[in-house]
């Protein structure tokens, strides 16, 4: 019956067709949009390196896998290309420390995030690329020194975001605490603040920020200066946050 149809052309068979074509998409746009959720890890690192970089990896690369996200992970500066960053959505600096990237990866990256690509800076991101201002300008400040490893207590300012709604408004907890050398610029976000009175070694009074976020460039920056210790990385709250703070900047739904 099929084969009498098609032979005599009926025009109802072939206005059927048509409308199923039209409506099922090609997989190749398909694959395509799978590839722009995904990830880029990059922890290479010229100065201190932390233990604590591949519990970061694994931890991320776990949070992916349950947001069905891929996730790579990379400490070679030749993937900052424009063909190398394509596929991704959002890169992680993981603990990256001094200068990781030469000019021509500077311009790459830079191209990458006035294109609506998304950065995540994590703890020692902040101690990364000082003679890069566009860098210091997207990280939003730069790291100055730290007391010894200790609890403190933080302080929620947004519990709108998607990386701190979750949290309690004062969250105690064990990690580096760092300094930075100045106070993110006007239009950034701060999400949370440390209180110095919670333990020693903080030299930037009330208004000591430990996370924020902005929109940067024509992309999304979003840092959060937790994660020194490997035991960050199996505390839920601060995955929680951090995978808020990825979602955020990769622009991804986070209901």
């Amino acid at each position: 019956m099929l084969t009498n149809l098609l032979s005599n052309r009926s025009p109802l068979l072939w206005l059927s067709l048509a409308l199923v074509c039209a409506i099922t998409p090609p997989l190749a746009h398909a694959s395509a949009d799978r590839d722009q959720l995904a990830i880029l890890i990059f922890s290479k690192t010229a100065g201190y390196r932390h233990e604590s970089i591949p519990a970061g990896i694994a931890a991320i690369k776990s949070l992916g896998a349950q947001h069905r996200v891929e996730v790579d992970a990379t400490e070679a500066a030749s993937t900052f290309t424009d063909a190398g960053l394509e596929k991704y959505r959002v890169v992680v600096f993981l603990n990256t420390t001094g200068a990781v990237l030469d000019a021509d990866q500077h311009a790459a990256f830079e191209r990458f995030i006035r294109h609506g690509g998304g950065f995540v800076g994590i703890h020692s991101a902040t101690d990364t690329e000082y003679q890069w201002p566009w860098y210091g300008n997207l990280v939003g400040a730069y790291f100055l020194k730290h007391p010894p490893i200790q609890p403190a207590t933080l302080k929620v300012v947004d519990a709108a975001h998607v990386s701190t709604r979750h949290l309690p408004a004062q969250w105690t907890r064990t990690d580096e605490w760092y300094n930075f050398r100045d106070q993110p610029a006007a239009d950034i976000t701060v999400l949370l603040r440390i209180d110095e009175n919670s333990y020693t070694g903080g030299t930037m009074g009330e208004i000591h920020p430990m996370a924020w976020c902005h929109a940067y460039d024509g992309g999304r920056a979003w840092y959060t200066a937790l994660g020194h210790t490997a035991e960050s990385y199996s505390d839920s709250l601060f995955l929680q946050h951090l995978w808020g703070g990825i979602a955020w900047a990769a622009a991804l739904p986070t209901e």
